[in-house]
């Protein structure tokens, strides 16, 4: 079985960084923490003028929170560090001063759909389907829910929230506004996400870097407010309603 990984490769000009799981691109907290810390390399590294998100796999592009880690909390406050892996990654790519492209290339499930919202572009293939599952689990999207809503507005994020069995299609996602295009093939979205990396990189860098401001202008609070969320969820996922659940599905 191929191990977890978080692996850094720069392609002219093109920083990519890209992570594993064996099962379905799950997110421990280890993973979690080499991902913010990728990102935070990726900012600083000169030669790297945009970024590009992707999984390794050829299926599902993450499957949110780590099931067995989460039945295995048992206190408030370590329940609280492992949501705050979510809420950092989601920092680093926002105070990220390169714009980054998300490659989205099968299913997303919670904080997977988290890690789409926070790129700066997103592109996909027609198997991106994605869902908020956490409801049904007995937590919330609390952490990522700014991200999300950012991106689709809180009538779409409270229908995804609310159905949290239901897989949202591609196209449905690219019609809220979080994915830019879908396509047919893995083939076509890497030929479409190389084109745009290739040609974002030619443009002048601090160009490029002031308009992240802009996108993400009125944000600033997040820093708070994602770790404030993060310890609701660290609290409900001791409840009795969650670990059995938990136990269930893992």
């Amino acid at each position: 079985m191929i191990k977890p990984y978080v692996k850094l490769t720069v392609e002219e000009r093109v920083g990519i960084v890209e992570f594993f799981h064996p099962n379905r691109n799950s997110m421990p907290s280890e993973v979690l923490l080499e991902l913010e810390q990728a990102i935070h390399v990726m900012a600083k590294d000169e030669d790297v003028k945009v970024i590009v998100l992707k999984s390794g796999g050829d299926r599902t592009f993450c499957a949110g929170a780590s099931f067995n880690e989460l039945i295995a909390i048992d206190d408030a406050e370590t329940g609280k560090n492992f949501f705050s892996g979510f809420a950092n990654v989601i920092n680093a790519m926002r105070k990220c001063p390169k714009l980054i492209i998300g490659r989205v290339q099968g299913k997303t499930v919670g904080g997977g759909v988290g890690l789409a919202a926070a790129t700066d572009y997103c592109l996909a293939t027609q198997y991106a389907s994605v869902k908020l599952s956490e409801l049904s689990i007995g937590i919330g999207p609390f952490v990522i829910e700014p991200a999300v809503s950012r991106k689709i507005g809180k009538m779409a994020m409270s229908q995804m929230t609310i159905d949290a069995e239901t897989f949202y299609s591609a196209e449905w996602v690219k019609d809220n506004g979080l994915y830019a295009e879908v396509f047919e093939t893995a083939e076509e979205l890497d030929e479409a996400v190389y084109h745009l990396a290739e040609k974002l990189s030619s443009y002048n860098p601090e160009a490029l870097k002031e308009m992240k401001k802009v996108f993400w202008e009125g944000t600033d609070h997040w820093e708070t407010l994602l770790q404030e969320r993060a310890a609701i969820s660290g609290k409900l996922v001791l409840s009795e309603f969650t670990k059995k659940t938990l136990k269930r599905f893992r």
